[in-house]
């Protein structure tokens, strides 16, 4: 399953993909049948990227990928997200047994199903995941940016004239020592 660039974004229902970003803020694409693209602000927006959600476990953290692949192993019975709380819990229980019961509320639960109803008919949901291959210093490949350097005109120890500096004011000034 490839979640990669998929977010959920605080106060807005559905999921949507992450097209890119420019100054103001992430641009996103919603999920949903209609395509709408946004643009959110980068100092208020939360945006969470399912990849790296992880629902509360009894002793390990349940990473949201397992719960929706157990989910869509168990696809024959899953519940709408409207269902009756009872129905809600004891289907949880069985995709996601180790899940802390005090801890992971039915908001949870059903914020969680309708993600899966949201998710299952796309083509992502049905691919691997990109691997990343660490290399010899443990980063990952597709991050490391190899800077290279600026070609530049001056040699490295000169100064560049500096925008604030003053023009030297001429005077009639003679430096005395001693005084």
């Amino acid at each position: 399953m490839n979640l990669r660039g998929i977010v959920a974004v605080s106060g807005r229902p559905g999921l949507y993909r992450l097209v890119g970003q420019n100054k103001g803020g992430y641009v996103l694409e919603s999920l949903d049948a209609q395509k709408v693209k946004i643009v959110t602000n980068i100092t208020t927006t939360k945006l969470a990227s399912l990849e790296d959600i992880t629902v509360y476990g009894q002793d390990d953290d349940l990473k949201l990928v397992d719960v929706l692949a157990n989910i869509k192993a168990a696809k024959s019975n899953v519940p709408d997200a409207k269902s009756d709380v009872n129905a809600l819990k004891s289907f949880f229980k069985e995709v996601a047994p180790d899940h802390d019961d005090d801890k992971v509320y039915t908001s949870d639960m059903k914020k969680i199903i309708t993600w899966y109803h949201i998710l299952k008919d796309l083509p992502l949901f049905v691919e691997d995941a990109p691997a990343v291959i660490p290399d010899q210093e443990g980063i990952k490949g597709e991050d490391k940016v190899e800077k290279k350097p600026k070609a530049t005109s001056k040699p490295s120890n000169a100064k560049a004239p500096s925008k604030t500096a003053q023009p030297a004011k001429k005077a009639n000034m003679t430096s005395k020592k001693g005084v």
